[in-house]
């Protein structure tokens, strides 16, 4: 048997049922094998205007921002780094992509593997994220648009937060560590599961 024909499972696809159990004012749901890619170029040069063209989208240069289109999300991770991410696009191709576009002027890393995505939504979210998160996720100061790398559960992760109205997140984690901050989410979310 060769890879190709091993099927692909994520760090949570265990997971399912226990999420499913969760009230709808706290929703966990895991989404495995987002393409992911560790951009790195001059903000203001030109192989940062040439990934521009290839995503659809400027780079964000505004720290804890991060911009989208229908097929890609690019976070702003540092002064002249960025993870780009899409769930519509295989991580070869992405990285491919991006690598034509930076052509040499900089560096390009596919980092599917390292890391699952969760999302949380529900009206007590920012309730469950609140618990062990240290960064103001008031909407006024948190909202769409807004990304930071952050701990949460004492486990590092990248929140996103997907409205205005602290209600939607995602939340980027290490594979390794998905197990772990999944369990510390459930536990979490147990304060606003009726009785």
């Amino acid at each position: 048997m060769t890879a190709d024909l091993l099927a692909r499972s994520g760090p949570l696809q265990s997971w399912t049922d226990r999420f499913a159990a969760l009230p709808d004012t706290v929703q966990v749901v895991a989404t495995p094998h987002v393409a992911m890619a560790d951009l790195r170029v001059d903000p203001a040069g030109p192989a940062a205007a040439d990934v521009a063209g290839f995503l659809g989208v400027d780079l964000p240069t505004a720290p804890s921002t991060y911009v989208e289109t229908d097929s890609v999300r690019v976070i702003w991770l540092g002064p002249d780094e960025w993870l780009v991410t899409s769930p519509f696009r295989a991580p070869r191709a992405l990285e491919a992509g991006l690598r034509d576009a930076v052509a040499g002027r900089g560096a390009v890393v596919d980092v599917s593997g390292q890391r699952t995505t969760l999302g949380l939504a529900g009206a007590n979210a920012r309730d469950v994220l609140s618990g062990g998160c240290a960064i103001d996720l008031h909407p006024a100061v948190f909202r769409r648009g807004a990304a930071a790398q952050t701990l949460l559960g004492l486990t590092g992760v990248v929140l996103v937060a997907l409205d205005d109205t602290a209600t939607s997140y995602e939340i980027l984690v290490r594979s390794s560590f998905a197990p772990y901050l999944a369990s510390w989410l459930l536990d979490a979310a147990t304060e606003h599961t009726p009785t």
